[in-house]
């Protein structure tokens, strides 16, 4: 296997995707009990079909190779992802594509102050039938019955119409006129949030954005695609899918099955706790800066994240370099600021930066 493409995950250190030479890919694979030749043959054809992916998705969306990249981690990974950018930046195309390309069912909602959560999940509705004038109830299911709902600028709708989506990012399904109706899978919410615009808008609380496995920054494009891009006449016709839903169901099973060395659990562990200003291990600076830190939620996706990564760079076992790339976009969102960072004009990949540092000196005190 050769080197992928470079990218740099929105806010964290510039991290090549390296398909690296495996100097033993079984002996991982074996401890995790795995069948070797299959768990290998399976890794490059996810890896290949990442290749594809990227390549159909990039003729339609121009100069967003980066966030692309995170957007597939957290696909793969099983997780939902938060998008934070300006308007205009085909944050909408992009994940419309990329449901296209792996012909999965794709939903659009736009929050609006006035978006009820029967709006989102569905609503019972009375049904007569004419035979026997007999009455009962019957489901309609909402847009959130899809593969990919694109909640569109979520922090537009009230608190009540939010939580509507947390049981659903959770659990995988909705409750509804008293009875529980799944989702079918695979299920991902990909959300997106104007900084810039703030009147009239509702914060996300803290809970719903630890349901987010990575927060993505879109940034604008560079020259040379924005070139591309105002010059480009007619939208490009959409791409024909390059993976199946099953297959997709399939590699992320794959995913969830690649081992993860304990080195990279303390890694993992020393991330989170020196977010914590209770923590001994916490850093003075971040202990001065930071009200709230980082869950247990936060490394268990972080290090979904991270077998993401890895696996669709076709290695074998998750890497330190996977965990220090994904640190931003999976810690940022779930590091409550306090005062002092706030009159400082400190944002919380500031205090990540502090974070990946600590960790990085040595392990946790007791």
């Amino acid at each position: 296997m050769g080197t992928g493409p470079t990218c740099a995950l929105s806010g964290g250190r510039p991290v090549g995707y390296t398909t690296a030479a495996m100097t033993d890919p079984s002996e991982a694979l074996a401890a995790a009990g795995a069948d070797e030749p299959a768990e290998l043959a399976q890794l490059r054809a996810l890896s290949a079909a990442r290749d594809r992916i990227v390549e159909a998705v990039e003729r339609v969306v121009v100069g967003q190779r980066a966030v692309m990249d995170a957007l597939l981690v957290a696909l793969f990974a099983g997780g939902h992802a938060l998008f934070v950018g300006a308007p205009g930046l085909a944050k909408t195309l992009l994940v419309s594509t990329l449901a296209r390309t792996l012909d999965l069912e794709f939903s659009r909602i736009q929050f609006t102050p006035d978006l009820m959560p029967a709006d989102i999940t569905g609503s019972e509705v009375l049904d007569e039938d004419p035979a026997t004038g007999r009455r009962s109830f019957r489901f309609v299911p909402g847009p959130i019955f899809c593969n990919i709902l694109l909640a569109d600028e979520i922090n537009r709708t009230p608190p009540k119409t939010q939580a509507a989506l947390l049981q659903a990012m959770q659990e995988g399904r909705v409750s509804a006129g008293g009875r529980t109706h799944p989702l079918p899978a695979p299920f991902h919410v990909f959300a997106t949030q104007n900084p810039i615009e703030q009147e009239g808008t509702y914060p996300l609380p803290e809970a719903q954005l630890d349901r987010f496995m990575l927060e993505i920054r879109v940034p604008y494009p560079d020259e040379r695609a924005e070139k591309t891009i105002v010059a480009r006449g007619d939208d490009p016709p959409p791409p024909a899918p390059v993976l199946s839903p099953a297959e997709l169901v399939q590699h992320q099973a794959l995913v969830r099955r690649l081992p993860v060395p304990p080195s990279v659990v303390d890694l993992v562990v020393r991330l989170l706790r020196a977010t914590r200003p209770e923590d001994p291990s916490c850093p003075p600076e971040v202990r001065r800066l930071v009200r709230w830190g980082a869950g247990p939620r936060a490394g268990r996706q972080l290090v979904a994240a991270a077998r993401a990564r890895a696996a669709l760079a076709g290695v074998s076992a998750v890497r330190a370099e996977d965990v220090r790339a994904l640190a931003h976009p999976a810690l940022r969102h779930r590091i409550v600021l306090g005062f002092a960072a706030e009159a400082e004009g400190v944002d919380p990949a500031q205090v990540v930066d502090l974070v990946l540092a600590a960790a990085d000196a040595g392990p946790s005190r007791p």
